[in-house]
C-alpha cells in the first residue's frame, strides 16, 4: 500500500482527518453502533471522553495476538473480537471519533517501559516498544494526543492508575506508576498520519524483535498477558 503522508501537528484539520479508509472503517454498522451507544448529543467533548473511556476498557489489551492484514487490523474487527493491541486500540479509537464527527489521526512513537511481564519481554528480547499507537484528536481549535491502550482491569493488576482523559488535556501513557516509581518514557515520536503505515510499522516491527514476529505469523505468540500481569510488576 502506499505509505500515508505524515502530517503536522499545528496544521487544522483537513477531510482527511474525518474519512473512511480500509483501516478505518467509521461507517461500519457495528462502528456506528458503539457510537450511537457512547456518544454524549450535542457536546463533542464529553462525546469524545465517552469514547476514549469504552475503547480503553470494552477492549482488552493483548500484545500477543495481532494480526497484520487489513481485515485483522481494520477498526470493526478489533471492536468486535474485543481484544487489541496499542495500535489495533488506536485504529478503533480513531473510527470512533471520526464517526461521531471529530477529527482523528493516528499518532506513533517508540517507548520504553510500556506495561509488561516477564514473558513479554523475553518473547520481544527488548524493552522498547516501536510504533507504539495513540490517538491525535481535534477539539477546542486544538490537537490533543491520547492513548486508550491499558483497560482498567489490566491497570489494577500491574497497580497503575488507569489513564483518563478530560477533554481537554494530553493523555499519554503514565510516566510513573502509583508508587511512584519511573514507569514509561517516550524515545521517539513518528509523528501523525491520517491512515494506518500497516507496511512501515511491519518493517520496523522485524527488525527490533524478530521473534516475536515469527510467532504471530504462525497465528500468536501464546500466553494470557492479563493473567501474567497478576503476578509481575510494571516495566
Amino acid at each position: 500500500m502506499t505509505e500515508p503522508e505524515v502530517l503536522n501537528m499545528e496544521i487544522p484539520p483537513s477531510e482527511g482527518d474525518l474519512g473512511i479508509t480500509a483501516f478505518m472503517d467509521a461507517d461500519h454498522f457495528d462502528i456506528l453502533a458503539f457510537v450511537r451507544r457512547h456518544e454524549k448529543k450535542g457536546d463533542l467533548r464529553a462525546t469524545a471522553i465517552s469514547l476514549y473511556t469504552a475503547v480503553r476498557d470494552e477492549i482488552r489489551y493483548d500484545p500477543y495476538r495481532i494480526e497484520f492484514s487489513v481485515h485483522g487490523m481494520k477498526a470493526s474487527t478489533t471492536l468486535n473480537q474485543g481484544y487489541g493491541y496499542c495500535v489495533a486500540k488506536a485504529v478503533v479509537l480513531a473510527a470512533a471519533l471520526r464517526a461521531a464527527g471529530i477529527p482523528a489521526r493516528l499518532g506513533f512513537a517508540d517507548v520504553r517501559n510500556h506495561l509488561s511481564t516477564a514473558r513479554m519481554r523475553e518473547v520481544m528480547g527488548t524493552d522498547l516498544f516501536v510504533y507504539h499507537g495513540y490517538v491525535a484528536l481535534f477539539l477546542t481549535d486544538r490537537w490533543i494526543k491520547v492513548t486508550p491502550t491499558f483497560n482498567r482491569e489490566l491497570c489494577d493488576r500491574f497497580g497503575i492508575q488507569p489513564l483518563d482523559f478530560d477533554g481537554e488535556n494530553d493523555a499519554l501513557l503514565h510516566p510513573f506508576d502509583i508508587q511512584g516509581r519511573e514507569h514509561m518514557r517516550y524515545e521517539k515520536d513518528h509523528g501523525l498520519f491520517q491512515d494506518l503505515p500497516v507496511t512501515r510499522i511491519i518493517k520496523e516491527s522485524m527488525k527490533a524483535y524478530p521473534q516475536m514476529m515469527v510467532y504471530l505469523e504462525k497465528g500468536g505468540a501464546g500466553g494470557d498477558f492479563h493473567a501474567e500481569a497478576g503476578g509481575d510488576s510494571p516495566g
